[in-house]
């Protein structure tokens, strides 16, 4: 059953819910919606909201940006890395909060940057992904209990580049950020020394380079922040499974507060 939603405004945003069909192999607690812009692009996304919601009760707001091999327009493959350990049952109970996971579309990037280069210098305009999560973002504070002082950011790999990017754009509306092997304009270490952030990679990592975070967490530092960053000496590309894994860091992630 699909059922559509005009939202009035000057963006006039479209949002698409679908109903989630019960299965073994999808069992996360997650809803299907898609968000549209007047200019007609769109961006499928899926929703958590938390497991028991008091009434009177505000609740943080994950957003996490998958990775290059999870693009499309199934809207499920994003579902695959990360977004598991958020749902689980354990960390749904102790951690309730809404979640979003938006699709980038194939061929497209979270930042349209080269992975494979030393640096990069952030785009002036914002990717049509990022622009339409921003608009959901300020959508859904409009229409849940949303803490907006507990807006939290994550994503690996491709997803990783667009938590960088993100946070220096919109530096304001995030509480902290976990980039997982991801990299970052070493520029906007000065927009970002205030924000609370905990980066991973895998020193073995061949598709992004390990010097990706190690450069930008030394910018961090130099400029005066205090960013968190977490090396696995082992691990290849796939620095995710053990960064989402860590209990730590979801203490950490759900402890962090804006002002």
């Amino acid at each position: 059953m699909l059922k559509l939603l005009l939202i009035a405004g000057s963006s006039a945003i479209m949002f698409l819910w679908l109903t989630r069909s019960a299965s073994a192999k999808d069992p996360l607690p997650l809803t299907k919606a898609t968000i549209k812009d007047e200019s007609g692009a769109t961006l499928p996304y899926q929703i958590m909201t938390p497991a028991k919601a008091e009434v009177g009760k505000k609740y943080p707001l994950v957003i996490f940006l998958h990775g290059a091999g999870e693009r499309g327009t199934d809207n499920e493959k994003q579902l695959v890395h990360g977004v598991p350990q958020f749902a689980s049952e354990e960390n749904r109970k102790k951690y309730p909060c809404f979640l979003i996971a938006p699709q980038c579309p194939d061929g497209k990037k979270w930042v349209e940057v080269d992975w494979s280069a030393d640096s990069h210098t952030m785009p002036k305009e914002v990717s049509i992904s990022e622009k339409l999560t921003l608009e959901l973002i300020d959508q859904l504070l409009k229409d849940h209990p949303i803490d907006p002082k507990r807006i939290y950011l994550t994503g690996l790999s491709m997803g990783g580049y667009g938590t960088w990017d993100l946070l220096a754009r919109k530096p304001e509306l995030f509480a902290a950020g976990v980039p997982v092997c991801g990299g970052a304009d070493e520029k906007t270490a000065q927009t970002l020394k205030k924000m609370p952030i905990w980066a991973f990679h895998g020193t073995k990592d061949t598709a992004v380079k390990p010097a990706r975070s190690r450069n930008m967490v030394k910018a961090l530092l130099e400029a005066g922040g205090h960013p968190k960053y977490t090396e696995y000496p082992e691990v290849g590309h796939n620095s995710w499974d053990k960064a989402y894994s860590d209990p730590e860091m979801f203490t950490w992630l759900f402890t962090q507060k804006k002002n």
